[in-house]
């Protein structure tokens, strides 16, 4: 009876906690805890402190404590946490990471906890398992394991020597016995495990901490890239638009001016280019007097070279002057 008082205690107390958590925070992540040791825990709880705190506990319990306060409440914010009929987003071994400060501080603080983990039987790895090409100090009675992985090795002063790096692990397989094996041999802890952030929750909005990469030169990028394919389009469709206006008036100007270099006709900016086409001597600028010795007398006696102009020749005026 006692425990059962002390259960139901407990069970109050957690509500109450998670209560006070959703009302006093308005942005959290929801994390994965796979492989988190307690030790870890704890130096990420710390390091979190004062302006973020972690909530584990079971699903169904936080499950519960959240439709209870959307209840008593009617804060909407955190609805996406029990969708109704569906799990929501606590689901698997996961934990929530509440939070007032800047989304992305918490999550590279969250980042420097990960710890090295040597490759179990079984396990999922998260990345790919490099092995890189050299020696191994390993003596040549152990190739097998090389070449039940086959990895081509050869033996170089009495040890075996791996030729060329090769993944023995993929993203996404499970780890097999001999592979554990070799690694451990070789001394290779490949996985790094922390908590893994699965979903960022901002005032009701969900999305993934993917988004949080992105930065203002992407943004940048990605508008300019579409202003030019709206441009394209507009001009390959012969429909106007404003990302096509400025192209569009290039070269209606620079068909009138074809025209008026061809007639009698003429307007101020087509006279330049009509004066320089008839004496381009009028705008070459002058050069600099070379400065004393003998060596600039027989440089002053040489005329200039008369060059006719190239269609990329500076003409010393602009277009639209």
């Amino acid at each position: 009876m006692v425990a059962e008082e002390r259960v139901s205690q407990k069970k109050k107390d957690y509500r109450k906690r998670l209560a006070e958590y959703l009302q006093t925070y308005d942005k959290a992540f929801i994390v994965n805890a796979d492989n988190v040791g307690s030790k870890q825990f704890m130096d990420i709880r710390k390091a979190l402190r004062p302006n973020s705190v972690i909530l584990m506990g079971k699903n169904t319990m936080m499950r519960y404590c959240v439709e209870k306060y959307l209840e008593e409440t009617g804060d909407h914010r955190w609805e996406c946490l029990v969708k109704p009929g569906k799990k929501g987003l606590l689901e698997g071994n996961v934990g929530i990471v509440f939070t007032n400060g800047d989304l992305s501080q918490v999550k590279d603080e969250i980042a420097k906890y990960k710890v090295g983990a040597p490759a179990r039987v079984g396990a999922t790895a998260n990345e790919d398992v490099t092995i890189k090409a050299g020696g191994t100090g390993m003596d040549p009675s152990q190739t097998s394991f090389f070449q039940a992985l086959g990895i081509a090795t050869k033996i170089n002063k009495g040890t075996i020597e791996i030729v060329s790096d090769v993944v023995v692990v993929k993203t996404g397989d499970r780890v097999g016995a001999s592979q554990a094996t070799l690694l451990a041999k070789l001394g290779i802890k490949p996985f790094k495990y922390g908590l893994q952030i699965l979903k960022v929750i901002e005032s009701g909005a969900v999305y993934d901490p993917k988004v949080m990469e992105i930065t203002d030169e992407d943004m940048l990028s990605s508008v300019i890239t579409a202003i030019r394919e709206v441009a394209a389009l507009s001009l390959g469709a012969s429909y106007p638009s404003l990302a096509a206006a400025p192209h569009i008036i290039i070269d209606g100007y620079k068909n009138i001016l074809a025209i008026a270099l061809e007639t009698d006709y003429t307007f101020p900016l087509a006279q330049k280019v009509k004066d320089y086409l008839a004496d381009p001597s009028k705008f070459a600028v002058a050069t600099a007097p070379a400065v004393g010795g003998a060596a600039s007398a027989p440089a002053a006696k040489e005329e200039p070279k008369k060059e006719e102009p190239s269609e990329e020749e500076d003409m010393g005026f602009s277009l639209f002057d």
